[in-house]
């Protein structure tokens, strides 16, 4: 294949579901991709979802099996950090904690390949920032936002840090658009622009619910009637994750100095009893009888 701007090996920091979503995509692609994962099983479940999902493109034709055969020979698995020596882009996918990701980072910069890339996939943590711990690498760091489900989806958010080069933007939206998605430039300020739209809306219909305007399912259906959304605000804050939902909210009002994106108590109050959604059978909705 065509290499964009040299790079033909692919790496991901974190095997969950953004960080695996993201490797199929590459492995798919045509790239050489590392899946890195310390947590215990995390390599093991991403490995056994993407033979599923593999296998489920064929059967439905969008995939011979020869191609999944060889997705599956440019995908490698580790436990091992430094099994990501030698890439030229190294993409993180991990928890929205700026302390972790900049630990990982650090880590991380050592083992890319000359002139290689660090990106993260972070929703709305400052990219300067995460770029500091990087030091004079931190023209080769940039924010390279996915969408969940990332094989779906075909928006990549492109963010460039104050020490971002040009040329790792140019590398970076290449890369994006080899793996079949749409890059999209944002500039560097808390929650980019997605988030900086969508996580207010969200955040304004659980004010909607806990004043008593209506009920759950009747604001999603007004909104997906009424506005042509796809889903629901309250049906995608729990596919988000609700806890995901109050962290990006936190770094909208610090991020903005503006206490008006704090987020609602009500999605507050969830998350403190467990209730984050999916992840966790329930959430606005109850998932647990599905």
């Amino acid at each position: 294949m065509t290499t964009p701007h040299n790079i033909t090996t692919v790496s991901i920091i974190g095997a969950g579901q953004m960080g695996g979503g993201i490797a199929q995509v590459a492995a798919v692609a045509g790239f050489a991709t590392t899946v890195y994962d310390a947590f215990p099983g995390a390599i093991e479940k991403c490995k056994a979802l993407h033979d599923k999902l593999l296998a489920r493109a064929v059967e439905k034709g969008k995939m011979t099996q020869a191609d999944a055969d060889a997705t599956k020979g440019r995908l490698t698995y580790s436990e091992s950090l430094h099994a990501l020596k030698g890439s030229d882009i190294i993409i993180e996918a991990v928890v929205e904690d700026t302390a972790v990701k900049k630990e990982l980072f650090a880590k991380a910069a050592p083992l890319l390949a000359k002139g290689g890339i660090l990106a993260s996939n972070t929703s709305s943590i400052s990219i300067t920032d995460l770029g500091t711990a990087v030091g004079d690498m931190a023209d080769r760091f940039i924010g390279m936002h996915f969408f969940n489900p990332v094989p779906v989806m075909k928006l990549v958010e492109v963010i460039k840090g104050l020490s971002t080069s040009e040329e790792t933007t140019a590398r970076t939206i290449a890369l994006a658009e080899a793996m079949g998605k749409v890059p999209v430039p944002a500039n560097d300020r808390p929650g980019f622009v997605s988030n900086r739209v969508l996580m207010p809306l969200i955040n304004e219909a659980f004010y909607a619910w806990m004043e008593g305007v209506a009920e759950p399912a009747h604001i999603d259906e007004i909104m997906k009637l009424g506005c042509a959304h796809p889903m629901g605000p309250l049906r995608l804050a729990d596919f988000i994750g609700l806890d995901t939902c109050v962290h990006i909210m936190d770094v909208l009002a610090d991020g903005l100095n503006n206490d008006r994106y704090r987020a609602c108590p009500l999605l507050k109050q969830l998350v403190v009893a467990g209730r984050l959604g999916d992840k966790s059978g329930r959430g606005v909705f109850d998932y647990s009888k599905k």
